[in-house]
């Protein structure tokens, strides 16, 4: 007769930067083995006004052949005056450089959805109520 041991499940709300940093070394590694490397490489694109302070910027990557735009923001100052376009376009060509075909984002704000659109994005996918009363949508565009 074996007896097994049963591993220990635990939820935290703050786990180890050690234990998150082995989870996604493990999950890379089996990504790599599966589809193959995805050459994953920071990518950002940051505005500075005259004094240095940060006024917008947009924080992703790039890997499997992909731009993921995972953060974009502009300051109320600049807002109104293209400047998400303006860095969509350097985050891209950027991409473009780097191999990429083809970039996606994700934004639940209708306003940020127009400026996507507006920048040559569509729709492919939606999450309603994410959060509650607003529908998150992801959106593709070729480049």
């Amino acid at each position: 007769m074996s007896t097994s041991v049963i591993p220990a499940l635990t939820v935290t709300n703050s786990p180890r930067a050690e234990d998150i940093a082995a989870i996604g070394a493990h999950l890379s590694a089996f990504n790599d083995a599966d589809v193959g490397p995805a050459d994953r490489v920071p990518l950002a694109v940051i505005v500075r006004g005259e004094n240095g302070a940060l006024l917008a910027g947009i924080n992703g990557y790039t890997a499997w052949g992909w731009l993921y735009v995972q953060w974009l923001w502009v300051d109320e100052s600049l807002r109104g005056q293209q400047m998400a376009g303006r860095m969509l376009t350097a985050a891209e060509e950027e991409a473009q450089a780097r191999g990429c075909h083809s970039a996606w984002i994700d934004t639940f704000n209708p306003v940020a959805e127009k400026a996507y659109t507006r920048h040559g994005y569509e729709v492919f996918g939606e999450l309603p109520d994410f959060p509650i009363g607003r529908t998150r949508k992801f959106l593709k565009k070729r480049l």
